[in-house]
């Protein structure tokens, strides 16, 4: 049971007396400084930000601290990122673009992806996928799908690429061609 000490009308006065230890408004009050907030400053006196964003970070790390587990896949997903990488954006989606053909069903779906003058083109498929770069040129080619690199894939003379891995989820290219790096936009598969 808590017992709230309410003189003055000050929420700050409120403590946690369970025999068991302080429980969580016990915590919260204790990562919770109240003079941030500026109930206890005097008049005149300047509103503190980074106290109260201080104040902030303690009481959400009480109340909901972030998992391990999803602080590892942001610092991976941050890695991923290439500085110099141009972004080759989405220009065809089959599933978005294309007539839709009556009774078929099971179609592959073919993308389009342009970065200045190199064009990517990529048939997904249950099986995995097919691609071809416009001018043709050879490349080391990444399949990305989330904090971890997926298949490598070299691209012949004639920029044509294979996997036999179906994908899953999210998923990216990174290309490497003489000195250039480009990344597709993200899509689901």
């Amino acid at each position: 049971m808590n017992a709230v000490n309410d003189h003055d009308g000050d929420v700050g006065d409120e403590r946690d007396v369970r025999d068991e230890g302080p429980g969580e408004d016990a915590v919260v009050e204790d990562a919770v400084d109240r003079d941030a907030f500026g109930q206890h400053a005097p008049a005149g006196d300047a509103f503190d930000c980074a106290r109260v964003e201080e104040a902030l970070r303690r009481a959400a790390a009480v109340l909901d601290p972030l998992p391990d587990a999803l602080r590892e896949v942001a610092v991976d997903a941050y890695a991923l990122h290439d500085l110099d990488a141009r972004i080759a954006e989405l220009a065809f989606d089959s599933l978005v673009d294309a007539l839709p053909v009556r009774g078929e069903t099971g179609n592959p779906r073919m993308l389009t992806f342009r970065a200045g003058e190199l064009t990517v083109d990529v048939e997904v498929t249950d099986e995995g996928l097919l691609g071809q770069l416009l001018p043709p040129q050879q490349a080391r080619i990444e399949v990305l799908g989330g904090p971890q690199t997926g298949a490598v894939l070299t691209a012949d003379t004639m920029g044509r690429f294979a996997s036999d891995a179906p994908l899953a989820g999210p998923f990216a290219l990174r290309l490497r061609a003489g000195g250039a790096v480009v990344v597709t936009e993200w899509l689901r598969a």
